[in-house]
C-alpha cells in the first residue's frame, strides 16, 4: 500500500502572543486536538476545501512584551474556564513568547520587559525574519503565517515613506520615525514570503508601499481590524434597514471592556485609530452619510474580557414616523475574536498555496476595514462578504448571501 500523505503543518507566528485573543486561540487548538465536537464560533468548521489546513495542524509561536509562558498568561486573562485551563496548561506552558519589537511612540499604554533591542529599522526586520526561520525549522512545519493580535498603535501621518516601495526602502535605511512596529513586522513577513493578517487597526500591510511590496513579492496579505461584536451587528442590520428603505437618522454605539486591548485604547491616539475603522462602515452600506453616528469606547477594568456593546438606532419610516432599535450585546471579546484569527490564518495559507498575492478581498468578512486591490472601495455588507468568501473557497453560496 502507498504511504499516507504527510499532513501539512502550518506555523502561526503571532504578534501579541501573550494576549487574551492569542492564548485563547492556542488553547482552542489544543482542545480541538483532543477531539471536542464544540465547533461553535468557527465559521469554516465542517467544510471540506482542498488544501485548507486543519485546526489541529496549526502550531503557535510569536512575540510579546510579556515573556510569561502561555499557560500563565491564559490564567491571568481569565477567558478560559478552570477545566479548559487544566487541560491545556501543559501544552501552553511549553510556549514562551520571543522578545518583541515595540515603540512607546506608537503604543504608550502597553509596556513589558520582553523587548528586543534592535539598532534601527533594518536590524528589527532582520531579527523578525530570523525568528520566523527558527520557528519553522524548530517545529518541522511546512509554512508560516503571521497574524497581528497586538495592541492598537496610533495612526501615523500620511508620510511620503508609506506611499511607494522605493520610498519605504529609503525610510527603513534612514530609520524614519513615521514607521511603527506593526509596519516593521509586516515588512518582515513580506520580505520572508510569509502571508500576513492584521487583526488590529494599526497601519501595517495596508500602507500603500507594503501592499505593493506584497503584490510584487507574491505574498497574500489581509486586514484590518477584526470584526467581532458591535461592527458585526452593524454590517448585518444596516443592509436590512437599507433594503426596507428605513432611513437611519442616527446611530449611537458605545462599548465597555476591561482587557489589555481596552487598556491600550485609553491612549487617545490609539483610540483614534480604533474609532476610524469602526466608524467607516455605516455610510458605505447605507449609501448616505449618517451625520449623527457616534462611536464611544471605554476601558472599564472590572469587565475584563467580558465586553458590552450597546447601540441605539433612530430610524424614520413611512410618512416620516420615527422609530428606535436597541441592541445590547454582552459578549466575550476573545471568544469571538480567537476563532476568526484561526480562520484568517488558514485562508491566508491557502491563498499562498493558490499563488495569490497582495490584498485578499475574500477575507473582508472578518474585518472592519477590509483591504482591497487597485483602489476599489471595500465591501462592508455582511451577506455580500459571506458570498465573496464562499465563492473564493469554491463552496455553495449561502442562501441569504445569494439574495
Amino acid at each position: 500500500m502507498p504511504a499516507a500523505s504527510k499532513r501539512r503543518r502550518v506555523g502561526v507566528a503571532v504578534i501579541g502572543l501573550g494576549g487574551a485573543v492569542a492564548t485563547t486561540a492556542a488553547a482552542g487548538v489544543e482542545i480541538l486536538k483532543r477531539g471536542t465536537n464544540q465547533m461553535s464560533g468557527l465559521p469554516l468548521a465542517g467544510i471540506s476545501v482542498p488544501g485548507l489546513v486543519g485546526y489541529e495542524d496549526l502550531v503557535f509561536g510569536g512575540w510579546d512584551l510579556n515573556g510569561q509562558n502561555l499557560a500563565d498568561a491564559a490564567a491571568e486573562h481569565r477567558v478560559l474556564n478552570d477545566n479548559q485551563l487544566e487541560d491545556t496548561s501543559p501544552a501552553l506552558a511549553a510556549i514562551r513568547p520571543w522578545p518583541a519589537v515595540a515603540s512607546s511612540a506608537f503604543c504608550r499604554r502597553i509596556e513589558g520587559a520582553n523587548m528586543r533591542e534592535a539598532k534601527g529599522h533594518r536590524a528589527a526586520i532582520d531579527a523578525i525574519i530570523d525568528d520566523l526561520r527558527r520557528f519553522k525549522a524548530a517545529n518541522d512545519i511546512d509554512d508560516v503565517v503571521m497574524i497581528n493580535l497586538a495592541s492598537t498603535e496610533r495612526t501615523p501621518a500620511d508620510a511620503p515613506a508609506l506611499r511607494t516601495p522605493e520610498a519605504f526602502a529609503r525610510a527603513i535605511a534612514e530609520d524614519d520615525l513615521s514607521i511603527g512596529p506593526a509596519m516593521l513586522y509586516a515588512a518582515a513577513a513580506i520580505e520572508a514570503g510569509v502571508p500576513y493578517g492584521n487583526f488590529t487597526p494599526s497601519v501595517a500591510a495596508d500602507a500603500p508601499a507594503l501592499a505593493e511590496l506584497a503584490r510584487r513579492g507574491g505574498v497574500p496579505v489581509a486586514g484590518k481590524d477584526g470584526k467581532t461584536g458591535q461592527t458585526l451587528m452593524k454590517t448585518v442590520l444596516a443592509p436590512a434597514l437599507r433594503a426596507r428603505a428605513l432611513h437611519v437618522d442616527g446611530w449611537f454605539s458605545t462599548n465597555i471592556l476591561g482587557n489589555r486591548d481596552g487598556q491600550a485604547l485609553e491612549d487617545p491616539d490609539s483610540l483614534k485609530s480604533k474609532l476610524g475603522t469602526k466608524g467607516s462602515v455605516l455610510d458605505s452600506i447605507l449609501g448616505y452619510r449618517v451625520e449623527d453616528h457616534i462611536v464611544d469606547i471605554r476601558y472599564y477594568r472590572p469587565r475584563g474580557d467580558d465586553k458590552e456593546a450597546w447601540d441605539n438606532i433612530d430610524i424614520s419610516g413611512f410618512l416620516g414616523h420615527r422609530m428606535q432599535l436597541k441592541v445590547n450585546f454582552l459578549c466575550k471579546d476573545s471568544i469571538l475574536a480567537a476563532p476568526l484569527a484561526l480562520e484568517i490564518a488558514r485562508v491566508l495559507d491557502l491563498a499562498k498555496q493558490r499563488g495569490e498575492a497582495g490584498p485578499q478581498e475574500q477575507l473582508s468578512l472578518f474585518f472592519k476595514a477590509p483591504m482591497t486591490a487597485q483602489g476599489r472601495a471595500p465591501e462592508h455588507a455582511f451577506h455580500t462578504q459571506e458570498r465573496m468568501l464562499a465563492e473564493w473557497l469554491g463552496l455553495p453560496v449561502p442562501a441569504a448571501a445569494a439574495e
